[in-house]
């Protein structure tokens, strides 16, 4: 369907060499897309550019920590050097460190909210001049059900997810005007190396997460796929400012 394709479009996906990222890069790349990953675990990319390179589009990876405004204009000027302009940003670097609130030390804070949110923002501003240019272009940040609800072990990392959805709504605010959407998506539990550490120091967590979901069970991050595709797509050209759950349902479960 010609609303899905993403022949010709270049999309940057920061923390895409694995988890949700990759289930994303991987919607995009099936509809056309030639897709550039970033992140900071080189020795994960050469199994994700393979999976991409099965979709038939350009793939590439750059090593970079996008907690740094610098890295960020490079990332971009990189991706338009290399494929010629930038259509698609999906903002999804993201950690997490679990403990009790009162016991995060000031750099633990700072650590998660510069890798979840500060990053998502340098991102965005740095590919808002090329997607002007255009006249067009996507931008998808990567929240959580910690946009939505409180844990106990999750205190930077929900104030940095609940922070993306009110940065998400500022963003397409803005920059509507220049025929840029901006939206969010709000993955529920999803089977990653994150929510694996999760459930080894959670417990119970698996068990809960089960039973509260309708679908009945965990999601993975081929789920993800359609979402992306939309988001970046001509079918979502009227959609700015939302904040997606993708979650089988936990969001509206007592």
């Amino acid at each position: 369907m010609k609303l899905f394709d993403l022949k010709g479009r270049v999309a940057v996906v920061t923390g895409g060499n694995g988890g949700i990222g990759l289930g994303m890069a991987q919607g995009l790349a099936s509809c056309g897309a030639d897709v550039l990953l970033a992140g900071r675990n080189a020795a994960k990319a050469e199994s994700a550019l393979a999976s991409l390179a099965t979709h038939g589009g350009r793939a590439a990876f750059i090593a970079t920590d996008v907690t740094h405004k610098q890295a960020c204009l490079d990332l971009v000027a990189e991706t338009v050097r290399r494929f010629g302009r930038l259509d698609i940003l999906i903002n999804n670097a993201g950690t997490s460190v679990r403990k009790m609130p009162q016991d995060y030390t000031e750099e633990e804070w700072h650590h998660v909210l510069d890798t979840n949110l500060t990053s998502a923002f340098l991102c965005s501003q740095a590919a808002y001049p090329a997607m002007k240019q255009a006249g067009r272009g996507k931008m998808i940040n990567i929240g959580s059900m910690m946009s939505l609800f409180g844990a106990p072990y999750a205190t930077p990392y929900a104030a940095s997810k609940g922070g993306i959805v009110q940065m998400t709504r500022a963003l397409a605010t803005a920059w509507a005007k220049d025929g840029i959407q901006v939206n969010a998506v709000l993955p529920g539990w999803i089977d990653t190396d994150l929510t694996r550490n999760a459930r080894r120091q959670v417990d119970g967590l698996h068990e809960r997460v089960e039973a509260r979901t309708p679908a009945g069970r965990w999601g993975v991050p081929a789920d993800m796929a359609g979402v992306a595709a939309f988001l970046a797509s001509e079918a979502s050209d009227f959609v700015t400012g939302a904040a997606i759950p993708v979650d089988g349902g936990f969001s509206i479960t007592t």
